[in-house]
């Protein structure tokens, strides 16, 4: 396994000790008459951390010609399981609506489910531009509602939630995309 496809197993080995993080009660930090949760502090940096991965091992292999099918395969999965995991606590914190996280997991299980039909005709499908803009659209309102309640004013629900409408925007099309670009997968279902 080359070091790309490492640092994408380490995104994912990062999901259970984000969610467990996040679970944990800690206390708060009081900074300028706003608690923080400690937990939700340590949990944001840990998911922003796991996601910057996915910058690093795309650069790296690009850079380096280390792109395998291992990679195509294995850096959208992580991408999914980091996004899903953190979408649900969000849920879970009453911070995200759960129709949202609902159409965006669902997606993601489509488009896995498309991706898996056609290895099975022989084809790696590695993410194309539009999915990229989707996952970095998901990562930033991730983010911003992981972080809501840092004293500064720029990440607030107004941004956080504008945000998460502009994921799902991207996340619907880039799906849409994905389907209409490979629908000769179903024309020999049976």
């Amino acid at each position: 396994m080359n070091l790309p496809n490492k640092i994408t197993v380490s995104r994912i080995c990062m999901i259970p000790v984000f969610i467990i993080i996040m679970m944990l009660d800690w206390g708060v930090w009081v900074i300028n008459g706003v608690e923080l949760p400690i937990a939700h502090f340590v949990g944001a940096l840990i998911f922003i951390i796991a996601s910057t991965t996915d910058w690093v091992d795309g650069y790296y292999a690009r850079k380096h010609n280390l792109v395998t099918n291992l990679g195509k395969f294995l850096d959208p999965l992580a991408d999914k399981l980091l996004v899903s995991a953190a979408l649900i606590v969000l849920v879970d914190l009453d911070a995200a609506p759960a129709w949202i996280v609902i159409l965006i997991i669902s997606r993601e299980f489509a488009v896995t489910g498309l991706r898996l039909i056609l290895a099975g005709g022989g084809e790696v499908v590695a993410a194309n531009q539009l999915g990229k803009i989707k996952t970095w659209t998901q990562i930033i309102a991730i983010s911003a509602l992981l972080l809501h309640n840092l004293p500064f004013e720029w990440i607030s629900f107004p941004f956080a939630d504008f945000a998460l409408y502009v994921a799902l925007f991207f996340t619907l099309w880039s799906g849409w995309d994905y389907f209409a670009k490979n629908k000769h997968a179903f024309s020999n279902s049976k």
